[in-house]
């Protein structure tokens, strides 16, 4: 019982250090739709690894009100954070970002709204390759299955995409019409990534958003799912967000 203790006394005190020298130490993962928290594990490896404390957020797809509310439980927990976001997940972080434990944001493939703005109105405007989101009834869709490693992760493991095609995460529909009251990117650093190669979001699209909001920006050749392909560079820019802001 002792050894427990100390142990965990020295991650308290570890803990308060990394915070007490200015530096973020804290990152926060929220995923996008037809997906999960678990699609995260490369990357949260990587950061656990180099000594961030790391938080999934599980948020349930029901609508953009309901998932910024699971996202603000984890935020009340996590103390000074970076908030990253995938896809639809970047809808939740713009809209949760303006959390005062949040002092940095990432954008991974990701819409980046403005106030007022929704998700379907930004993929009208610029369409994405692909077009196979179905109804599965209730109110919610999902990506085809048939075309899922083709559209969403064609360039992981076949495996692995035709795992996540059965076990992927509907999302109620309605949550495409649902309008952000503000925008945290406004107020807080952003950093974003773009896959040239993305066929959920326009890359373009991707683009545009992350200049309005003179996000740091890099690019990398992949799919919707970057963060699979590529977790040492998704790490990688986390890491540099929380090593920038304070």
């Amino acid at each position: 019982m002792k050894i427990a203790t100390l142990a965990v006394l020295s991650t308290f005190f570890g803990l308060f250090t990394a915070a007490a020298d200015g530096a973020v130490r804290s990152v926060v993962l929220v995923h996008g739709s037809f997906a999960d928290g678990s699609g995260w594990k490369p990357v949260a490896d990587i950061l656990r690894r180099d000594g961030y404390a790391v938080e999934v957020v599980q948020e349930p797809l029901i609508g953009l009100e309901a998932d910024v509310a699971a996202t603000r439980l984890v935020l009340d927990l996590a103390g000074p954070c970076v908030l990253v976001g995938h896809s639809w997940g970047g809808m939740i972080i713009t809209e949760a970002g303006v959390h005062p434990n949040v002092r940095g944001l990432v954008y991974v493939n990701a819409f980046q709204p403005g106030v007022g703005e929704t998700a379907g109105g930004l993929q009208a405007k610029t369409p994405p390759a692909s077009n196979n989101v179905v109804s599965v009834g209730g109110g919610f869709v999902q990506e085809r299955p048939e075309s899922f490693r083709t559209d969403f992760a064609p360039d992981v493991p076949l495996p692995l995409a035709r795992f996540m095609a059965i076990s992927q995460a509907p999302i109620a529909a309605a949550s495409f019409s649902a309008k952000t009251t503000v925008a945290a990117w406004s107020q807080k650093p952003s950093y974003a990534v773009v896959s040239t190669e993305d066929r959920m979001i326009n890359p373009d699209l991707e683009r545009f958003m992350a200049g309005r909001a003179k996000s740091q920006t890099i690019e990398l050749r992949g799919s919707h799912v970057i963060f699979l392909s590529h977790p040492k560079q998704i790490a990688a820019l986390i890491e540099r967000a929380a090593r920038a802001v304070k």
